[in-house]
């Protein structure tokens, strides 16, 4: 008998194993039952064709309405054509040197078909597509059931079809054992849930569309269960570990920052402020998500609470994911505390670019407690860096980091640190209700006093006259002493995996541009050695370059005050939450901040919808509530915590959000009542098997 964690080599043998392992990512008995029907399709209805997108592997119920066959010359001696229909429109599949198959594909008969999307001399194909014919030996009195009965159609590859999958898993189902069930008995009773070898059987091979629907309803509900208590331990496991209280003095360096404020504080960042000097007292490491718009100002409320660890004479690290932004860091932090502040707490920069010299200076620097503060990058996380005393860990932008570097860095503490992490990406409650469970989150929701609302325009790169305008409007701003960035999504044209404007190709023809022919135009691009992207940004910040020509190395904390357009090209290549930052990095100064967002998506496309919500919305929040709508949630419990393949399998954050926040209120009552989950082994054994496989995952 087969259990979950049997490994695939020795049920389907090595070599598909293999192949399943490598096309979608499935190495044992778990992960292929966990692979859920992406759609279900029957024998008796008709997948739509009109629709197909060119390139792209596809899985299609269809009816053969002829076969014919040609010779030709050369080493391809037959051609089969075989036209299909699915009652709206016609595909050809195209079979070289295989006219036997003519024998089996029959006018009238019913298949799965499948295989990459072409298109030959205007229609579209498969060429030497892969099939499974539907068998006509049906009794009358079966022949409905047999037509209405679901198929699961799978995520699939070129090389591992939709029925490779599912003959699969007909061996697993065949042979599997009573899966030990994690969920209590008194909440499944509560709930109605199948047990989970039968919601298995039931989601895989569907008599009835009840029946997937049904085993659907039970497996959400165990993995929201799941994921909701592995969060909660997660939380109770962090509280308890000691950590050393860290409480900003009286007449401290805390006090002393804020008596030279020039500015009052923003009611939300009081309140933040508050939120965190509560955690920084407490004998358990904090662990607060800080999330907040572009401009919201969580640097500053960051950087009062590496302040009161100072107090403390305790260190912190504030870890950023570029060069570019660790440097801008240091100088705003350098500013804000002004000259003498920032000597008093060592504040120091430490990052792989720094010569041999300089990074020794620097690593003395933290070594021996004179830094407070220090600033850098992943060299923070090099095992010849050591802490004197490590009390504060501050992430920025906490997408960008993996679970296990931040982790790396978190064992530099004596005791454990305390942990603050930042995003400029709002996040939805639901969100970060699954995603961050195991995080008190705290949120920025309003700007600084004299923030200026950002204009945002869709330009459509068909029209020539608008996009002409674009370039003179650039050129209009710069002659009011502004400066200019245009985004592009890659570096060159040898980029193949990205389409649209490069910005080696975008600098010469600007250059080129009547329009611009006076202006100061250059480039910045993560494919430039750390000196010369330093150099670049010192001369923009400057006011020695006029236009800057950038990838989304400028997405985060760049910032330029006297910025005030951002042109992005082929918008439709970025996100929501990507273009809403990149949007952020201008209208930083006094004066009002223009971003036209120039595209050639297709109307009613799902990329032009993303660029209009971007320009028809500036709240951040709102905003990601529809970017969750139009994509996946992310890894959320794994290394990567955005984009990417999710992790969630059958959840949907939104749709879903009243069942995950009623299963987190289930979930926590249990843990009250049993903390060690002592009456709940095989809970606590799904947790220790999630954990183990995330570590594994780790390297």
């Amino acid at each position: 008998m087969l259990l979950p964690t049997t490994s695939l080599d020795r049920v389907l043998g090595d070599k598909t194993a293999k192949s399943f392992a490598k096309n979608l990512g499935l190495f044992s008995v778990a992960d292929l039952l966990q692979h859920y029907p992406r759609r279900y399709s029957s024998r008796g209805e008709l997948t739509p064709i009109t629709n197909l997108p060119v390139g792209e592997s596809v899985s299609i119920v269809a009816e053969v309405v002829d076969a014919r066959e040609r010779r030709t010359k050369g080493r391809v001696s037959h051609i089969l054509e075989v036209r299909i229909t699915d009652g709206s429109g016609f595909l050809s599949l195209t079979f070289f040197n295989q006219a036997w198959r003519q024998k089996s594909l029959v006018p009238g008969t019913r298949g799965l078909f499948a295989g990459k999307i072409g298109e030959y001399q205007g229609k579209l194909q498969l060429a030497h597509p892969d099939y499974e014919l539907f068998l006509d030996e049906v009794s009358q009195f079966d022949a409905k059931a047999w037509a209405d009965q679901p198929i699961p159609i799978y995520p699939a590859s070129a090389t591992v079809t939709t029925w490779m999958i599912q003959k699969a898993l007909a061996i697993v189902l065949d042979t599997l054992s009573p899966i030990e069930d994690e969920v209590p008995e008194q909440l499944a009773k509560k709930h109605k849930l199948m047990s989970l070898n039968q919601a298995f059987e039931k989601i895989h091979r569907p008599e009835t569309k009840s029946d997937w629907a049904s085993a659907t309803k039970t497996l959400s509900y165990h993995e929201a269960f799941l994921l909701q208590a592995n969060l909660i331990a997660r939380k109770i496991a962090n509280e308890k570990s000691p950590a050393t209280i860290r409480q900003g003095g009286a007449n401290g360096y805390l006090s002393d920052f804020d008596s030279h404020l020039p500015f009052e504080l923003t009611k939300g960042q009081q309140s933040v402020g508050e939120e965190i000097s509560l955690d920084l007292a407490k004998s358990y490491p904090m662990n607060r998500l800080l999330q907040g718009e572009v401009g919201s100002g969580k640097t500053l409320v960051a950087l009062r609470a590496m302040l009161a660890v100072a107090d403390t004479e305790g260190q912190s690290a504030l870890l950023a994911p570029t060069e570019v932004l660790a440097s801008q860091h240091f100088r705003s932090i350098s500013k804000s505390l002004g000259e003498d502040l920032a000597k008093k707490v060592g504040l120091t920069l430490l990052t792989g670019q720094l010569s041999t010299a300089d990074r020794k200076k620097a690593m003395l620097q933290v070594v021996s407690g004179a830094s407070k503060i220090v600033i850098g990058t992943h060299a923070l996380f090099s095992e010849k860096v050591e802490f004197y005393d490590l009390g504060l860990v501050v992430i920025d932008e906490q997408h960008r980091f993996g679970v296990e570097q931040r982790e790396k860095l978190r064992l530099k503490g004596k005791l454990s640190p305390h942990v603050l992490t930042m995003t400029a990406t709002p996040i939805p409650r639901t969100l970060a209700v699954t995603v961050f469970g195991d995080m008190a989150v705290s949120s920025l929701t309003e700007l600084p006093a004299g923030r200026k609302e950002i204009d945002s325009h869709v330009v459509r790169a068909g029209d020539k006259n608008l996009v002409s305008r674009v370039w003179e409007r650039v050129a209009e701003e710069v002659a009011k002493g502004h400066q200019v960035f245009v985004v592009c999504p890659k570096i060159d044209e040898s980029d193949k995996e990205h389409s649209g404007a490069s910005v080696e190709t975008t600098t010469t023809q600007l250059r080129k541009n009547p329009n611009l022919a006076s202006l100061r135009i250059d480039s910045l691009h993560g494919r430039m050695d750390p000196e010369n992207k330093s150099e670049v940004m010192a001369k923009f910040l400057n006011k020695e370059i006029d236009v800057l020509v950038a990838t989304t190395v400028i997405e985060v904390g760049v910032d330029v005050p006297n910025a005030t357009v951002m042109v992005i090209l082929d918008a439709d290549n970025f996100g929501i939450s990507q273009l809403h930052q990149l949007r952020g990095r201008v209208g930083r100064g006094q004066a009002k901040g223009l971003c036209l967002l120039l595209t050639g998506a297709e109307d009613g496309s799902i990329a032009l919808q993303r660029i209009e919500a971007v320009a028809g919305e500036s709240d951040g929040f709102k905003l990601s509530e529809i970017d969750l709508e139009l994509r996946r949630e992310g890894d959320v419990l794994g290394a990567s915590q955005s984009g990417g393949r999710s992790s969630l399998r059958l959840l949907q954050v939104i749709r879903d959000a009243a069942l995950i926040q009623k299963v987190r209120v289930e979930v926590e009552e249990l843990f009250q009542a049993d903390p060690e989950l002592e009456a709940l082994p095989n809970l606590r054994l799904a947790i220790e098997e999630m954990n183990a496989v995330e570590n594994l995952s780790k390297g």
